[in-house]
């Protein structure tokens, strides 16, 4: 078993030495892009076209989460230089702010941002899986819903266990030691990316349609067919344009989301001064890229009133059905297949690794922190599972529609706010620890410091502000679940 770590200066600047250092530059860089590209990309663009309502704002939104993205990363890159250990963001939270601050994240890391994370996105990969098994689906079930309450059930469908069944399988094979986890992420990151460009050349090459081209450049900034953000207020008014503009960012923020995944896995980069950094980087900027260049092969394939109203949002399949008539949706659902199997895998290597580092620190079961014969940290991977598993089979019921939901759907919708409170803390105390650290070994410095953290501060800021106000239902709950760990610190300590 491992002792905790110190949390002077030297000891969260030293490097870990328990762990097998497999993970190369090309290796973290794909842990970042394939942490980052799920299902979202495919999907996400039709509900943020209809907010905003013209295909000028649709890219302007993309560009804003791409420039925010980007100077997170850039500024993080200084505090995984600083203090390159397992955990990552939870180190740095801790190290910059209290121990308390940074329990609060892991604790929401764990409760829901990575294990709701790893649910939806198995669910996800189960979803695809159908067109090619029609007996997999999210009806067709196991266990028919056990209500609890009126709006919660239980079920058990071909999805689910589907679902389930690849939770266990990414958990198992990552248990077998980093070398593992490396093969098979960058195995189906290239794949997925692959794929990416490959949508990307057919919409630009093959699916370039002269009627939307026109329609939708030729009207680039005014908004029709938008939906109303609040009682009242659109895009058509400057106000409105601005608060549709912020709330599409919960969309594009989500799948742009786990960049930051690479720095849990600190202890296990070689280099990882250098590495860190420039794989934060790399990652981020080719995502970035690639999501940019999608939404353009979108515009000129698919008139906008196209994109806002796909059959049930999947613009990357209406896109490629212009293209390959009658087989797009297999091959859209061929890609996802990849592109989730894939994105489950690097957040499912990534997140044990800050169990691990809590638990280091004596803020989780102490069995999360020892390292197996393969030097991995199975016990955290295996409590990450059940949870992520478990998280799968609680189903939403609206008794007005007789319609199912899963839980975690609303559980993520309710971090969304808090996964962007903790990165504007994280980016906050980069600006701390010059202070009470001048003196601190950075190999890197932020790119642009002070301006460009300050810039996703004030962004980051203006976008809770704005949710906070217009979507209460799905902010102020995800406060509330950050701020039920205060008792559990308090318990934990004692």
């Amino acid at each position: 078993m491992t002792t905790p770590a110190p949390t002077s200066e030297a000891g969260a600047s030293g490097l870990d030495t328990e762990f097998t250092r497999g993970l190369g530059l090309f290796d973290s860089t794909m842990v970042v892009v394939g942490s980052m590209i799920g299902s979202g990309i495919f999907i996400v663009s039709a509900d943020i076209a209809r907010l905003v309502g013209s295909p000028g704002w649709l890219l302007m939104a993309w560009i804003v989460t791409g420039a925010l993205t980007l100077a997170a990363a850039l500024s993080y890159g200084e505090l995984a230089a600083m203090m390159p250990r397992a955990g990552g963001q939870y180190v740095y939270l801790r190290e910059a702010f209290s121990p308390l601050c940074g329990f609060l994240y892991g604790w929401t890391l764990f409760l829901v941002i990575q294990t709701g994370t790893i649910a939806a996105v198995g669910v996800a990969f189960a979803r695809f899986l159908g067109v090619f098994l029609p007996s997999v689906a999210e009806d067709h079930y196991l266990i028919a819903p056990i209500h609890l309450t009126t709006g919660y059930a239980l079920s058990l469908s071909t999805a689910q266990l589907v679902a389930v069944l690849l939770i266990a399988l990414l958990t198992w094979s990552n248990t077998r030691g980093i070398e593992y986890g490396r093969v098979i992420q960058n195995i189906f990151t290239v794949a997925k990316t692959g794929a990416l460009i490959a949508l990307i050349g057919a919409g630009l090459l093959l699916g370039w349609n002269a009627a939307a081209v026109s329609a939708n450049f030729g009207d680039f900034w005014t908004p029709r067919g938008q939906i109303d953000v609040a009682a009242g207020l659109s895009a058509v008014t400057a106000f409105g344009l601005f608060v549709a503009l912020c709330v599409s960012q919960t969309g594009s923020l989500f799948s742009s989301d786990a960049w930051n995944n690479i720095t849990f896995t600190a202890g296990e980069v070689k280099d990882p001064r250098r590495t860190l950094p420039l794989s934060l980087a790399f990652g981020t900027g080719i995502v970035t890229a690639l999501y940019l260049l999608a939404n353009i092969a979108y515009l000129v394939t698919l008139p906008l009133s196209s994109i806002q109203h796909a059959p049930s949002d999947r613009v990357a399949t209406a896109t490629l059905d212009v293209i390959v008539p009658g087989g797009g949706a297999a091959l859209m659902a061929a890609a996802i297949l990849v592109s989730t199997f894939g994105c489950n895998n690097g957040l499912i290597l990534a997140g044990a690794r800050a169990y691990y580092a809590m638990a280091r620190d004596g803020l989780f079961f102490k069995s999360i922190a020892t390292l197996n014969a393969r030097k991995v940290p199975a016990a955290g991977l295996l409590i990450q599972g059940v949870w992520s598993a478990l998280l799968v089979l609680p189903r939403t019921f609206d008794p007005a529609t007789g319609k199912y939901g899963n839980l975690y759907s609303n559980l993520l919708d309710y971090v969304i706010s808090a996964a962007l409170i903790f990165y504007v803390l994280t980016i906050a105390g980069v600006f701390r620890l010059r202070v009470t650290r001048p003196d601190a070994n950075r190999p890197y410095r932020a790119f642009g410091y002070p301006i460009v953290p300050v810039l996703y501060i004030a962004g980051a800021l203006t976008i809770l502000v704005v949710l906070f106000i217009y979507r209460p239902a799905t902010t102020w709950p995800g406060l509330a679940i950050v701020l039920l760990g205060l008792p559990v610190y308090w318990w934990w300590k004692k």
